[in-house]
């Protein structure tokens, strides 16, 4: 059975309309970008350190939020400070954790079927040749794949570490590879069997 990332809760985050939610997350991160600097940046922080608050999410969300994530922001800290400098490499490294954690705060409060219905109410003005159902699909099968894969790749790294075998990157990823690929497969056929175009 595939997993959710939604935090059962009854805030007033999780009472906010997913359209709104998916809103407030694209102007935030276009924010960020857009209005480069320490200020914008971490106003950024306190508002989603905020939100957190506001719906309930403790420590341990931030942590699983933020630990899929760690080796890559590392490899851009050591190569923002080798190209430009330690201060900058923070701000880079940092502006991406709050951008991670902002989504995090979105899918945590957010149903996936409320956010399919978010994304397809969002999509009613557009153009009749957009594939307004299969984009919503698409959002959905993605947000219940991510947990999915980390399940995986969990349940591998124990059976691996039995073996001996947890630092053989190999023997990790290959069958988390084959194991999702399959799982890919028996969704497609589900629905492929069920005529959704």
């Amino acid at each position: 059975m595939l997993t959710d990332l939604y935090v059962f809760g009854d805030s007033p985050l999780h009472r906010i309309r997913p359209g709104v939610k998916i809103l407030a997350l694209v102007l935030v991160c276009t924010l960020l970008f857009i209005l480069e600097g320490w200020p914008m940046v971490s106003l950024g922080g306190a508002l989603v350190a905020l939100c957190f608050a506001l719906s309930g999410l403790r420590v341990r969300h931030v942590v699983a939020a933020l630990r899929p994530a760690l080796w890559i922001l590392l490899a851009i800290f050591l190569v923002q400070t080798y190209l430009t400098d330690i201060l900058f490499a923070s701000f880079v490294v940092f502006r991406f954790a709050v951008l991670i954690l902002a989504a995090t705060v979105v899918t945590a409060t957010t149903r996936t079927s409320e956010m399919v219905d978010g994304i397809l109410a969002g999509l009613r003005f557009a153009p009749s040749w957009v594939p307004k159902n299969q984009i919503a699909l698409g959002v959905s099968l993605c947000l219940r794949f991510i947990p999915l894969v980390l399940s995986v790749f969990q349940d591998v790294r124990q059976a691996q570490r039995a073996r001996g075998l947890d630092r053989n990157m190999i023997a990790l990823l290959v069958p988390l590879v084959v194991r999702t690929l399959k799982t890919a497969d028996e969704v497609a056929q589900a629905i492929h069997a069920r005529s959704f175009d």
